[in-house]
C-alpha cells in the first residue's frame, strides 16, 4: 500500500456472526483468531472483532446532509465501481440500510456516493466513493 494501514478493534456479540458478515458477505479475508477475537483484512487494513456483547451497537446520530448518521461508525472509501458492486451485493442479500445507497453533497465539494448499514452486532458501517481522490478532503 502507498499509505499507512490502520488498525481498528471493535466489539461484537458473536464471532460466528462476525465471520459470516465480514468474511462471507463483505469478502474480508480472515487472519489470526482466538476464542475471543478474529482479525480481518478490511480492504488492506486490519480490523479486529473482539467478543464483548455488552459494548455493541450504535447509540447516537448527527444530521449530515439531511440524514441521521450514526456518530460511531467505520468503513472504507472504495472506487465507484467497487461501491456500486457492493451496494448491489448488499441489496441482493436483503441488507437493511440505515441510509440507502445515495449521492451526498450533490454538486458540492466532497460529493460522494455513500451508504450506511449495521453489522449483526449493531456496529454502524459506512462505505463511500468519490469521483476523484482529491474530493475526499475537499472543503
Amino acid at each position: 500500500m502507498d499509505i499507512p494501514r490502520f488498525h481498528l478493534a471493535f466489539p461484537v456479540r458473536d464471532l460466528a456472526e462476525a465471520r459470516a458478515f465480514y468474511g462471507d458477505l463483505l469478502g474480508c479475508p480472515e487472519g489470526r483468531s482466538s476464542d475471543e477475537w478474529v482479525d480481518f483484512d478490511f480492504y488492506g487494513h486490519q480490523i479486529v472483532a473482539h467478543l464483548s456483547p455488552d459494548e455493541v451497537g450504535h447509540r447516537a446520530t448527527n444530521v449530515v446532509d439531511s440524514h441521521d448518521v450514526p456518530v460511531r461508525h467505520f468503513g472504507a472509501i472504495l472506487t465507484l465501481p467497487q461501491w456500486e458492486a457492493l451496494a448491489e451485493k448488499l441489496k441482493a442479500a436483503g441488507t437493511a440500510f440505515l441510509i440507502e445507497p445515495n449521492i451526498r453533497f450533490k454538486g458540492q465539494p466532497g460529493e460522494q456516493a455513500t451508504m450506511f448499514f449495521l453489522d449483526p452486532s449493531g456496529n454502524a458501517l459506512e462505505f463511500k466513493a468519490f469521483a476523484r481522490d482529491e474530493m475526499v478532503f475537499a472543503k
